[in-house]
């Protein structure tokens, strides 16, 4: 390789296999040394032990994951250009592929590792958008990418949302709050398959609403029908107005805020749903309390938020999910639907199986899983990062 203008990143022997094979995440272990003056968000060149070429990324030393990658072509550097064509691309792939342009909808637009973008988060809700920036690297490209955005997407406003726990993991200081245009109205519409749903683009969870679980609560609709559905931590009622406009015969959904509640009390009026009621509560004291009270639904629905963070929290997280549906199991009648999801990153598909199998244990039931669903596809995985694929969806008869 050439003698180039920008920092070099020199691998230890033997570690270049993951970025060869164009994963996107180089941590402080697989760095032998630092060749030329390097700041926090400079571009970098990765090159093996001996110096050859990789990809293209952009440094961080305040985060293990030291370089992002983003350009495995040499003559591909990372100047505006390329940040325009990666967003252009992701943006096509909506619009053009997944037909999700319906101007009253949400979708995301981008999706970080998935669309060569590691640590940006695009989502629409109709002519708003909403950004999350998880890595000082994106960060430092943030206003470039704010005017891609207003080119491309020709939006009213754009919104910064910021990630729990990102200052720490990246050094990274942001505050909610408008990026560009008019500032959002804080309950926007968005119309879901035949619903109506709000969304809370400053204050709701994630970025306002549950966008990857879209084609999940359309598909577990035909087996609601005829059924008592119970939703727990049912958020503004996504899951339960889905099921309940699909032929469930009453559905109760339970979460722990009150705020959501409220919301989805609301969504239920804006789509004339009647079947729906929704309560405040813990979701293991509501569980408790249904199963001594001798209540039985024929579908429970478990959509909990991220149980494990940290790789040091997997193992507490394997224990809670083997709880929470055990407690499911115990309010579902024979034959029953249990619907249960893991948006932990960090837990495997097979970890969950085995969740699953412990709960048959303990529980005596035979369960026996129908279907294994992921998130919806404008959150695509990408084959050379399969951390990409954190959503779990496992359509299950409990017999």
């Amino acid at each position: 390789m050439s003698a180039v203008s920008v920092p070099r990143v020199i691998l230890k022997s033997r570690r270049e296999r993951p970025f060869l094979g164009r994963h996107p995440w180089l941590f402080s272990g697989a760095i032998d040394r630092l060749e030329g003056d390097v700041r926090d968000g400079d571009e970098v060149a990765v090159c093996t032990h001996d110096g050859q070429f990789i990809a293209w990324g952009l440094f961080n030393s305040k985060s293990q994951i030291r370089v992002r990658l983003y350009s495995w072509e040499f003559e591909q550097r990372l100047a505006p250009e390329f940040w325009r064509d990666r967003l252009e691309t992701a943006i096509r792939f909506r619009r053009g592929i997944l037909k999700l342009d319906d101007p009253e909808g949400a979708c995301r637009l981008a999706f970080s590792e998935s669309d060569g973008l590691s640590g940006l988060v695009v989502d629409r809700y109709r002519d708003w958008l909403v950004v999350q920036l998880t890595s000082l690297a994106i960060a430092r490209q943030q206003e470039l990418i704010v005017k891609l955005l207003v080119e491309l997407c020709q939006p009213r406003g754009i919104y910064l949302r910021t990630e729990r726990g990102i200052g720490e993991a990246e050094g990274l200081m942001l505050r909610d709050g408008p990026l560009w245009g008019a500032v959002p109205d804080e309950l926007v519409e968005i119309v879901e398959h035949d619903l109506v749903f709000e969304a809370e683009l400053r204050t709701g969870q994630k970025t306002g609403f549950y966008l990857d679980q879209r084609e999940n609560r359309r598909a577990v609709r035909p087996l609601a029908a005829g059924r008592r559905v119970l939703d727990m931590f049912c958020y503004t009622g996504g899951f339960a107005l889905s099921l309940a406009r699909g032929g469930a015969t009453e559905v109760l959904g339970i979460d722990v805020s009150n705020a959501a509640i409220e919301a989805a009390r609301r969504n239920a009026e804006r789509n004339g749903i009647s079947n729906a009621t929704f309560d405040t509560g813990d979701a293991f004291e509501s569980l408790k309390r249904l199963a001594t009270s001798g209540e039985r639904f024929g579908m429970v629905v478990l959509d909990p938020p991220r149980f494990a963070r940290s790789a040091g929290g997997v193992r507490q997280a394997l224990r809670g999910y083997v709880r929470l549906n055990q407690m499911a199991v115990q309010v579902l009648e024979p034959d029953g639907i249990l619907v249960t999801c893991s948006c932990s990153g960090l837990v495997s598909r097979e970890d969950f199986v085995r969740v699953l199998a412990a709960v048959a244990e303990q529980t005596g039931r035979n369960i026996q899983i129908l279907e294994q669903r992921g998130q919806a596809p404008d959150h695509p995985v990408s084959a050379s990062c399969p951390e990409t694929g954190y959503l779990k969806c496992f359509m299950c008869r409990v017999i």
